[in-house]
Protein backbone atom coordinates (compact mmCIF):
# COMPACT_ATOMS: atom_id res chain seq x y z
CA UNK A 1 0.00 0.00 0.00
CA UNK A 2 1.37 3.48 -0.87
CA UNK A 3 2.38 5.33 2.28
CA UNK A 4 0.21 8.33 1.47
CA UNK A 5 -2.91 6.24 2.18
CA UNK A 6 -1.75 5.06 5.61
CA UNK A 7 -3.29 8.08 7.42
CA UNK A 8 -6.68 7.24 5.90
CA UNK A 9 -6.34 3.60 6.93
CA UNK A 10 -5.45 4.64 10.47
CA UNK A 11 -8.36 7.08 10.56
CA UNK A 12 -10.79 4.38 9.45
CA UNK A 13 -9.47 1.97 12.10
CA UNK A 14 -9.72 4.72 14.71
CA UNK A 15 -13.35 5.39 13.78
CA UNK A 16 -14.42 1.75 13.75
CA UNK A 17 -12.44 1.10 16.93
CA UNK A 18 -14.21 4.03 18.58
CA UNK A 19 -17.62 2.49 17.81
CA UNK A 20 -17.09 0.05 20.71
CA UNK A 21 -16.22 2.94 23.00
CA UNK A 22 -19.36 4.88 22.06
CA UNK A 23 -21.58 1.79 22.39
CA UNK A 24 -20.17 1.15 25.86
CA UNK A 25 -20.95 4.75 26.83
CA UNK A 26 -24.44 5.01 25.32
CA UNK A 27 -25.89 1.48 25.53
CA UNK A 28 -26.50 1.53 29.32
CA UNK A 29 -28.72 4.62 28.94
CA UNK A 30 -30.46 3.98 25.63
CA UNK A 31 -30.54 0.19 25.68
CA UNK A 32 -29.00 -1.86 22.85
CA UNK A 33 -31.87 -1.79 20.33
CA UNK A 34 -32.83 1.91 20.59
CA UNK A 35 -29.15 2.86 20.35
CA UNK A 36 -28.56 0.79 17.22
CA UNK A 37 -31.79 2.05 15.64
CA UNK A 38 -30.35 5.53 16.05
CA UNK A 39 -26.97 4.42 14.73
CA UNK A 40 -28.26 2.98 11.46
CA UNK A 41 -30.87 5.71 11.07
CA UNK A 42 -28.30 8.49 11.41
CA UNK A 43 -25.91 6.64 9.08
CA UNK A 44 -28.67 6.33 6.47
CA UNK A 45 -29.33 10.09 6.65
CA UNK A 46 -25.60 10.75 6.20
CA UNK A 47 -25.25 8.41 3.22
CA UNK A 48 -28.53 8.97 1.33
CA UNK A 49 -27.51 12.39 -0.06
CA UNK A 50 -24.32 10.84 -1.47
CA UNK A 51 -26.36 8.14 -3.21
CA UNK A 52 -28.80 10.78 -4.51
CA UNK A 53 -25.90 12.82 -5.87
CA UNK A 54 -24.65 9.73 -7.70
CA UNK A 55 -28.18 9.13 -9.07
CA UNK A 56 -28.29 5.59 -7.69
CA UNK A 57 -31.28 5.79 -5.32
CA UNK A 58 -33.40 3.75 -7.71
CA UNK A 59 -31.11 0.75 -7.29
CA UNK A 60 -32.23 0.35 -3.67
CA UNK A 61 -35.83 -0.25 -4.74
CA UNK A 62 -34.72 -2.64 -7.48
CA UNK A 63 -32.79 -4.82 -5.01
CA UNK A 64 -34.86 -4.22 -1.88
CA UNK A 65 -35.29 -7.88 -0.80
CA UNK A 66 -31.61 -8.88 -0.75
CA UNK A 67 -30.72 -5.50 0.71
CA UNK A 68 -33.18 -6.09 3.54
CA UNK A 69 -31.51 -9.42 4.35
CA UNK A 70 -28.10 -7.73 4.36
CA UNK A 71 -29.54 -4.96 6.53
CA UNK A 72 -30.60 -7.60 9.05
CA UNK A 73 -27.43 -9.71 9.01
CA UNK A 74 -24.80 -6.99 8.54
CA UNK A 75 -26.25 -4.18 10.65
CA UNK A 76 -29.44 -4.62 12.68
CA UNK A 77 -28.58 -7.97 14.30
CA UNK A 78 -24.78 -7.77 14.77
CA UNK A 79 -24.78 -4.11 15.85
CA UNK A 80 -27.47 -4.87 18.45
CA UNK A 81 -25.57 -7.91 19.72
CA UNK A 82 -22.36 -5.93 20.10
CA UNK A 83 -24.25 -3.14 21.89
CA UNK A 84 -25.70 -5.75 24.25
CA UNK A 85 -22.21 -7.18 24.83
CA UNK A 86 -20.79 -3.78 25.79
CA UNK A 87 -23.12 -3.78 28.80
CA UNK A 88 -20.87 -6.49 30.30
CA UNK A 89 -17.59 -6.47 28.38
CA UNK A 90 -14.93 -3.82 27.88
CA UNK A 91 -14.73 -1.95 24.60
CA UNK A 92 -11.31 -3.51 23.96
CA UNK A 93 -12.45 -7.11 24.41
CA UNK A 94 -15.52 -6.53 22.23
CA UNK A 95 -13.32 -5.08 19.48
CA UNK A 96 -11.02 -8.11 19.61
CA UNK A 97 -13.93 -10.56 19.31
CA UNK A 98 -15.23 -8.56 16.36
CA UNK A 99 -12.04 -9.49 14.48
CA UNK A 100 -13.14 -13.15 14.27
CA UNK A 101 -15.51 -12.27 11.40
CA UNK A 102 -13.13 -13.58 8.65
CA UNK A 103 -13.20 -17.04 10.26
CA UNK A 104 -17.00 -17.17 10.22
CA UNK A 105 -17.04 -15.92 6.63
CA UNK A 106 -14.83 -18.83 5.57
CA UNK A 107 -16.86 -21.39 7.54
CA UNK A 108 -20.20 -20.19 6.17
CA UNK A 109 -18.76 -20.32 2.64
CA UNK A 110 -17.59 -23.88 3.25
CA UNK A 111 -20.74 -25.31 4.86
CA UNK A 112 -23.43 -23.47 2.90
CA UNK A 113 -21.89 -22.49 -0.45
CA UNK A 114 -19.53 -25.39 -1.11
CA UNK A 115 -16.34 -23.33 -1.15
CA UNK A 116 -13.13 -25.21 -0.44
CA UNK A 117 -11.02 -24.53 2.62
CA UNK A 118 -7.28 -24.60 1.99
CA UNK A 119 -4.94 -26.06 4.58
CA UNK A 120 -3.72 -22.56 5.34
CA UNK A 121 -7.22 -21.23 5.94
CA UNK A 122 -8.10 -24.16 8.20
CA UNK A 123 -4.92 -23.53 10.18
CA UNK A 124 -5.76 -19.84 10.46
CA UNK A 125 -9.25 -20.62 11.75
CA UNK A 126 -7.90 -23.08 14.33
CA UNK A 127 -5.30 -20.57 15.52
CA UNK A 128 -7.93 -17.84 15.70
CA UNK A 129 -10.34 -19.85 17.81
CA UNK A 130 -7.46 -20.88 20.06
CA UNK A 131 -7.07 -17.15 20.68
CA UNK A 132 -10.79 -16.90 21.52
CA UNK A 133 -10.30 -19.71 24.06
CA UNK A 134 -7.45 -17.74 25.65
CA UNK A 135 -9.80 -14.76 25.98
CA UNK A 136 -12.73 -16.76 27.34
CA UNK A 137 -10.81 -18.96 29.79
CA UNK A 138 -10.49 -16.38 32.64
CA UNK A 139 -14.23 -15.61 32.36
CA UNK A 140 -15.61 -19.16 32.47
CA UNK A 141 -16.99 -18.57 35.97
CA UNK A 142 -18.89 -15.40 34.99
CA UNK A 143 -22.18 -16.34 33.30
CA UNK A 144 -22.96 -12.75 32.29
CA UNK A 145 -19.60 -12.36 30.57
CA UNK A 146 -19.99 -15.68 28.75
CA UNK A 147 -23.39 -14.60 27.44
CA UNK A 148 -21.89 -11.35 26.17
CA UNK A 149 -18.97 -13.21 24.55
CA UNK A 150 -21.46 -15.52 22.87
CA UNK A 151 -23.32 -12.46 21.58
CA UNK A 152 -20.08 -11.11 20.07
CA UNK A 153 -19.31 -14.40 18.33
CA UNK A 154 -22.89 -14.64 17.03
CA UNK A 155 -22.59 -11.07 15.71
CA UNK A 156 -19.34 -11.94 13.93
CA UNK A 157 -21.00 -15.03 12.49
CA UNK A 158 -23.81 -12.83 11.21
CA UNK A 159 -21.20 -10.74 9.39
CA UNK A 160 -19.97 -13.96 7.77
CA UNK A 161 -23.49 -14.87 6.63
CA UNK A 162 -23.97 -11.38 5.20
CA UNK A 163 -20.64 -11.37 3.37
CA UNK A 164 -21.40 -14.66 1.62
CA UNK A 165 -24.98 -13.72 0.83
CA UNK A 166 -23.89 -10.38 -0.65
CA UNK A 167 -21.30 -12.11 -2.80
CA UNK A 168 -23.92 -14.40 -4.34
CA UNK A 169 -27.06 -12.23 -4.36
CA UNK A 170 -25.77 -8.68 -4.81
CA UNK A 171 -23.05 -9.26 -7.38
CA UNK A 172 -22.79 -6.24 -9.64
CA UNK A 173 -24.58 -3.92 -7.20
CA UNK A 174 -22.35 -0.92 -6.31
CA UNK A 175 -20.98 -1.27 -2.76
CA UNK A 176 -22.33 2.13 -1.73
CA UNK A 177 -25.84 1.08 -2.82
CA UNK A 178 -25.54 -2.09 -0.73
CA UNK A 179 -24.37 -0.11 2.29
CA UNK A 180 -27.00 2.63 2.11
CA UNK A 181 -29.76 0.15 1.35
CA UNK A 182 -28.76 -2.04 4.27
CA UNK A 183 -28.67 0.93 6.67
CA UNK A 184 -32.11 2.13 5.54
CA UNK A 185 -33.70 -1.32 5.82
CA UNK A 186 -32.00 -1.96 9.17
CA UNK A 187 -33.38 1.33 10.51
CA UNK A 188 -36.91 0.42 9.37
CA UNK A 189 -36.63 -3.03 10.99
CA UNK A 190 -35.45 -1.65 14.31
CA UNK A 191 -37.80 1.34 14.48
CA UNK A 192 -40.79 -0.52 16.03
CA UNK A 193 -38.55 -2.20 18.62
CA UNK A 194 -36.81 1.09 19.38
CA UNK A 195 -40.19 2.73 20.06
CA UNK A 196 -41.27 -0.23 22.21
CA UNK A 197 -38.09 -0.29 24.28
CA UNK A 198 -37.31 3.42 24.36
CA UNK A 199 -36.14 4.27 27.89
CA UNK A 200 -38.60 6.03 30.16
CA UNK A 201 -35.85 7.78 32.12
CA UNK A 202 -33.93 10.85 31.03
CA UNK A 203 -30.83 10.42 28.87
CA UNK A 204 -27.67 12.40 29.55
CA UNK A 205 -26.07 14.72 27.00
CA UNK A 206 -22.99 12.50 27.22
CA UNK A 207 -24.96 9.52 25.90
CA UNK A 208 -26.66 11.59 23.17
CA UNK A 209 -23.29 12.80 21.90
CA UNK A 210 -21.93 9.23 21.92
CA UNK A 211 -24.94 8.02 19.91
CA UNK A 212 -24.53 10.86 17.40
CA UNK A 213 -20.81 10.13 16.99
CA UNK A 214 -21.62 6.44 16.55
CA UNK A 215 -24.01 7.13 13.67
CA UNK A 216 -22.26 10.03 11.95
CA UNK A 217 -18.56 9.28 12.34
CA UNK A 218 -18.25 5.56 13.12
CA UNK A 219 -20.83 4.42 10.55
CA UNK A 220 -21.73 7.00 7.90
CA UNK A 221 -18.37 8.70 7.40
CA UNK A 222 -16.41 5.49 8.10
CA UNK A 223 -18.20 3.67 5.28
CA UNK A 224 -17.45 6.50 2.85
CA UNK A 225 -13.79 6.38 3.86
CA UNK A 226 -13.75 2.59 3.48
CA UNK A 227 -15.10 2.79 -0.08
CA UNK A 228 -12.58 5.48 -0.94
CA UNK A 229 -9.77 3.22 0.29
CA UNK A 230 -11.09 0.29 -1.73
CA UNK A 231 -11.14 2.47 -4.84
CA UNK A 232 -7.63 3.82 -4.22
CA UNK A 233 -5.70 0.81 -2.91
CA UNK A 234 -7.97 -2.20 -3.58
CA UNK A 235 -9.87 -4.55 -1.24
CA UNK A 236 -6.79 -6.59 -0.29
CA UNK A 237 -5.10 -3.53 1.19
CA UNK A 238 -8.27 -2.00 2.65
CA UNK A 239 -8.92 -5.20 4.64
CA UNK A 240 -5.78 -4.43 6.65
CA UNK A 241 -8.08 -2.31 8.81
CA UNK A 242 -9.15 -5.62 10.43
CA UNK A 243 -5.83 -5.74 12.29
CA UNK A 244 -5.98 -2.16 13.51
CA UNK A 245 -9.55 -2.02 14.86
CA UNK A 246 -8.72 -4.05 18.03
CA UNK A 247 -5.69 -1.83 18.65
CA UNK A 248 -7.80 1.33 18.61
CA UNK A 249 -10.67 -0.34 20.45
CA UNK A 250 -8.32 -1.10 23.34
CA UNK A 251 -6.58 2.28 23.08
CA UNK A 252 -9.81 4.29 23.32
CA UNK A 253 -11.12 2.08 26.11
CA UNK A 254 -7.94 2.58 28.12
CA UNK A 255 -7.72 6.33 27.50
CA UNK A 256 -11.36 7.34 28.03
CA UNK A 257 -12.86 4.57 30.18
CA UNK A 258 -9.86 3.49 32.20
CA UNK A 259 -10.05 -0.08 30.92
CA UNK A 260 -7.05 -2.26 31.67
CA UNK A 261 -5.34 -4.40 29.04
CA UNK A 262 -5.00 -7.77 30.76
CA UNK A 263 -2.46 -10.44 29.83
CA UNK A 264 -5.21 -12.77 28.56
CA UNK A 265 -6.64 -9.98 26.39
CA UNK A 266 -3.23 -9.16 24.96
CA UNK A 267 -2.27 -12.78 24.27
CA UNK A 268 -5.70 -13.78 22.99
CA UNK A 269 -5.90 -10.76 20.73
CA UNK A 270 -2.48 -11.41 19.24
CA UNK A 271 -3.31 -15.08 18.60
CA UNK A 272 -6.63 -14.15 16.94
CA UNK A 273 -4.94 -11.60 14.68
CA UNK A 274 -2.25 -14.13 13.81
CA UNK A 275 -5.02 -16.52 12.81
CA UNK A 276 -6.62 -13.82 10.64
CA UNK A 277 -3.26 -13.14 8.97
CA UNK A 278 -2.75 -16.85 8.24
CA UNK A 279 -6.32 -17.27 7.00
CA UNK A 280 -6.01 -14.30 4.63
CA UNK A 281 -2.66 -15.52 3.31
CA UNK A 282 -0.72 -12.61 4.77
CA UNK A 283 1.31 -14.90 7.01
CA UNK A 284 2.39 -18.28 5.64
CA UNK A 285 4.00 -20.88 7.94
CA UNK A 286 7.07 -22.44 6.29
CA UNK A 287 5.63 -25.95 6.65
CA UNK A 288 2.69 -25.13 4.36
CA UNK A 289 2.98 -25.43 0.55
CA UNK A 290 2.91 -22.21 -1.44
Amino acid sequence: MPRRYLPELLLLAALWGASFLFMRVAAPEFGPVPLIAMRVGIAALVLLPVLYWRKQLGLIRRHIKPLAFVGLTNSALPFSLFAFATLSLTAGLTAVLNSTAPFWTALVAFFFYGDKLSTQRVLGILVGFAGVLVLVWPKLSASGALLAIGACLLASMSYGVSANYSKHKLEGVPPLVSTVGSQVTAALMLLPLAILYWPSHGISLHAWLAAAALGIACTGLAYLLFFRLIAQVGPANAVMVTFLIPVFGNLWGALFLGESVTLSLLLGGLVILAGVAISLGLLRPKALPA
